[in-house]
């Protein structure tokens, strides 16, 4: 599955090697570093299936529902790697079955 990581928002780079199993790219890789929720879910659609971010905000600001892509949130203390690691069993289970249009939190 192709997953994109929203850097702009906080999700570590080295969070990527430890999502196994699938391909991960970033806002910034892509060259969509800047890019504002609406376009960036834009330019994803037909090129990634699932955003991983840790805006919780991002549902409430934009309407997934018709979206051919399914977004995860991750939520924990703080934005570290190591931190954030410890979400991979249960984002690695969410990933497995999410639809286009979804949105799962992923929480401690």
């Amino acid at each position: 599955m192709r997953i994109l990581l929203d850097l702009d928002n906080c999700v570590p780079v080295d969070l990527a090697p430890h999502i196994r199993g699938h391909e991960i790219a970033t806002t910034v890789a892509m060259g969509w570093d800047g890019l504002d929720d609406r376009p960036l879910l834009d330019a994803m659609a037909g090129r990634f299936r699932v955003l991983v971010t840790v805006d919780k905000s991002l549902p409430f600001r934009q309407l997934l529902a018709n979206r051919p892509l399914a977004v995860v949130v991750l939520r924990a203390k703080n934005n570290r790697v190591g931190e954030l690691a410890r979400l991979i069993p249960a984002l690695l289970r969410a990933l497995h079955d999410i639809q286009p249009g979804e949105v799962r939190e992923v929480a401690v």
